[in-house]
């Protein structure tokens, strides 16, 4: 009974970084996206010059370990710009992502058959026209299924910023672990929420999968 008790005590004190977690998570997300159909458009798109610059921010930043550009941002850019440790955080793990999301939007780009900017060209659309209006809402959706597994590994990736201190669900474990000396039921108690926030977000990203399939 009294492990039961020690675990809502500490469950309840714990999901009070839930929020913040979600929040990173979809800032994040949203960087990420951003970046990653820029830089994927840039390859396959863009002239010589940007499939360079492209190529190098995608290779590079993979190769780069999160928490070191999560600390480029706290404790370097943000000497120049003023970051809090969440707005930090997130948009490295966005900066991130990005780069694994280029490469999984350039994959869906090249999916969309050929004929498909041909045929849109012919009716006499741009390039700009027929990538924003044909080819780019048949990749987003062709994207989706490994788009919501970087998700879920966004989701998971959010626990590094607990180095800079910002106080998501880690961060709290870590807090209450401390205070009363309980590690396996403050990390216990972490578990469960990660398990239950990745499950409903493969849930809710199978559903929008199955929602926008696209049939080729």
């Amino acid at each position: 009974m009294d492990i039961l008790q020690n675990l809502l005590t500490t469950l309840e004190f714990i999901i009070q970084g839930l929020w913040i977690t979600v929040w990173v998570t979809v800032v994040a997300l949203v960087v990420g996206l951003v970046f990653g159909v820029l830089t994927a458009l840039m390859r396959v798109y863009g002239n010589r010059f940007w499939r360079q610059v492209a190529t190098v921010y995608s290779v590079v930043i993979r190769a780069v370990p999160v928490v070191v550009i999560i600390f480029i941002l706290f404790f370097v850019i943000a000497e120049y710009v003023n970051l809090s440790p969440f707005l930090a955080g997130s948009l490295a793990l966005g900066f991130a992502s990005g780069a694994y999301q280029s490469e999984i939007f350039r994959g869906a780009l090249q999916a969309v058959p050929a004929g498909q900017m041909t045929a849109a060209r012919a009716i006499g659309m741009s390039k700009v026209q027929a990538i924003w209006s044909i080819v780019l809402p048949q990749a987003l959706r062709l994207a989706l299924p490994a788009w919501g597994n970087e998700a879920t590994l966004v989701l998971k990736d959010s626990t590094l910023v607990f180095v800079v201190g910002v106080p998501e669900i880690l961060r709290r474990t870590q807090q209450v672990s401390a205070r009363t000396n309980e590690p396996f039921i403050a990390f216990g108690a972490a578990m469960l929420l990660y398990l239950g926030l990745t499950l409903l977000t493969t849930q809710f990203l199978g559903w929008v999968e199955r929602r926008y399939r696209l049939q080729m």
